[in-house]
């Protein structure tokens, strides 16, 4: 029976990686006509080429199983700082709003 691939990983991998690929991807996404259904793959893209050719480039389950989660980590820190950039902005609106009339 085959074991599980031990996965060394720390802190600054996570600190590296994950603002690497939000970095990137916007980069990309501003020179290239790409579909905004489409970013999340090239998230995740990015996480698995950082992972395997870099982070852990001597063991190819545990690049691949960590670039799941750099792809998917930057996706979510971008959904969420929108999410919270948009609500801020609303509420600031309505604050104006509500002062001026």
């Amino acid at each position: 029976m085959e074991e599980f691939p031990i996965i060394h990983t720390n802190i600054w991998d996570a600190l590296i990686a994950v603002p690497v690929i939000l970095i990137v991807t916007q980069i990309i996404k501003y020179m290239l006509p790409v579909a905004k259904a489409s970013v999340p793959s090239i998230a995740s893209g990015l996480g698995f080429i950082i992972s395997i050719f870099i982070a852990h480039p001597n063991n190819l389950a545990s690049g691949i199983f960590m670039g799941a989660f750099y792809g998917n980590a930057a996706v979510g820190v971008y959904a969420s700082l929108k999410t919270n950039i948009r609500a801020f902005l609303d509420r600031r609106k309505k604050s104006k709003k509500t002062r001026s009339g």
